[in-house]
């Protein structure tokens, strides 16, 4: 991944992510992280960060291809 992509996933993506109602959600996310050794939680932050920011690009292609459509 690129300098700029993690940037943006420290800088603006992970915080949108923090910030965001869990929910009914809550309570997996703590089962998840609880159950984790520190290295293993490591492991899960790193696949949470390629995930977010392959998900994030893949909503500006989505974007980007709909506005063509038109």
């Amino acid at each position: 991944m690129s300098d700029f992509m993690l940037w943006l996933y420290a800088n603006y993506i992970r915080p949108q992510l923090s910030a965001a109602p869990k929910r009914d959600y809550a309570f997996h996310f703590d089962l998840v992280h609880n159950s984790l050794r520190p290295s293993e939680r490591e492991s899960m932050d790193k696949a949470l960060e390629f995930t977010a920011v392959h998900a994030f690009l893949l909503g500006l292609r989505t974007g980007e291809g709909l506005a063509t459509s038109r």
